[in-house]
């Protein structure tokens, strides 16, 4: 189970009637641009492959700050005394197409992958990893199946499991008033194993739960949202990526209130309540969206290239930085070289929140902790980040507005 560390929002304690969303104070020697800096002799040339959605079904939700956040990142360790090298390919959202991109870039020669966005693409390109032993950083899977799987070994990732989503969601909807929640999951490892834990979570808090899948590629979802209605509940959570918007419009049209409504971090969009309604984008106030973020001052960073979006920006941008550590630290690109040390520079040793804080310790032969723009992040032995960082959004006015963040442990 997640404990909640943090839940910094203006107006105390009641997070629903607050209307001045809320702030973190991001440390003050965190990163906000990059300072000039002479390249380090001492850091290998690494050469990053993203796997990042520019098109499919979470391209218009969270592929921009995905991308923008790695960009940052490269741009950063390159003024901060590195030696990066960025290639980008498209993982379309798809299972069939990552692989090829893959295999694209590591004929090019990337010596480490950032990506996919989701879990399941993810899972069609790790074993082609696994066999060439190259690193691979995931800045937005959730599943726990990467967790304990034997193909894993090259495999880490700067967002906490699906625990950390789940119990944000859950104490969110439990704290409303929720007593008997839907759970409606796309039929993938994503959302089957947030499923799973986001009952156990509601449970917990002594909330009931149902649960119906759905096929994301389903022509109509309004046997779905039908299934739903009829189960007479009084919240529902939406465990979808682009074919939520579909679902949540339905959902309005038959009667469901935008205040029984909360989302996942897969359909986080400020432009989500005009893509429901058009017309009238306030018919889903209420609706609550959490989702991993960055602190507060690296989003605006993010927001200059996305247009507003900043959601596992931070978590892209602490992938590169931790790789780049990583390959410094073990003094080459070889694979198993750098995914040995990548838990290493996140716990145990000396504070440092830049690459260049870090690289200066790393070259005086310091033990490091990188505590990122994402959070202290704190990886356990398998490469499982055990301390993230959320944004919770409701919709207000027709508009999305962030109203909390909330940095979650876990136990171990």
């Amino acid at each position: 189970m997640a404990a909640i560390l943090l839940a910094a929002s203006c107006g105390g304690g009641d997070d629903s009637q607050s209307d001045t969303p809320a702030t973190s104070s991001p440390p003050a020697s965190e990163p906000t641009a990059a300072p000039e800096a002479p390249p380090s002799a001492a850091a290998p040339e690494l050469v990053i492959g993203r796997v990042l959605p520019e098109t499919g079904s979470l391209s218009a939700s969270i592929g921009g700050a995905l991308i923008a956040g790695v960009e940052l990142a490269v741009a950063d360790i390159n003024a901060q005394g590195g030696n990066v090298k960025l290639i980008a390919g498209d993982s379309a959202t798809d299972p069939d197409v990552a692989p090829e991109t893959v295999n694209r870039l590591l004929g090019e020669g990337a010596n480490v992958i950032i990506g996919a966005a989701a879990s399941g693409v993810s899972q069609s390109i790790i074993q082609t990893l696994y066999d060439t032993q190259i690193p691979q950083c995931a800045a937005s899977n959730t599943s726990p199946s990467f967790s304990t799987q034997a193909n894993a070994e090259f495999y880490f990732r700067t967002v906490t499991v699906a625990v950390g989503e789940s119990q944000v969601m859950a104490n969110s909807m439990a704290s409303r008033g929720a007593t008997n929640v839907a759970i409606a999951n796309r039929a993938d490892d994503y959302g089957s194993s947030l499923a799973r834990l986001l009952a156990d979570d509601l449970a917990e808090l002594g909330v009931t739960s149902q649960t119906v899948t759905f096929d994301p590629n389903s022509p109509s979802f309004d046997a779905t949202v039908a299934e739903i209605v009829e189960m007479g509940v009084d919240a529902v959570a939406l465990i979808a990526f682009e074919e939520g918007i579909s679902i949540t419009r339905r959902l309005i049209e038959m009667g469901v209130p935008g205040w029984a409504i909360h989302l996942t971090a897969g359909q986080f969009d400020f432009g989500m309540p005009e893509r429901v309604n058009p017309t009238d984008p306030t018919v889903v106030d209420g609706l609550r969206v959490q989702s991993p973020s960055g602190s507060e001052e690296f989003n605006q960073r993010v927001f200059e290239k996305t247009g507003g979006n900043a959601i596992y920006g931070g978590q892209a941008y602490d992938c590169a930085v931790i790789l780049a550590l990583a390959a410094l630290t073990a003094g080459g690109v070889d694979g198993p070289e750098i995914i040995a040390v990548v838990p290493e520079i996140t716990r145990n040793g000396q504070k440092c929140r830049s690459y260049r804080e870090c690289a200066e310790l790393v070259v005086q032969g310091v033990d490091i902790d990188y505590d990122g723009v994402s959070g202290p992040l704190e990886m356990d032995d398998v490469g499982d980040t055990t301390v993230g960082r959320y944004l919770l959004a409701e919709v207000r006015d027709g508009e999305l507005e962030v109203i909390e963040t909330v940095d979650v442990s876990l136990d171990q």
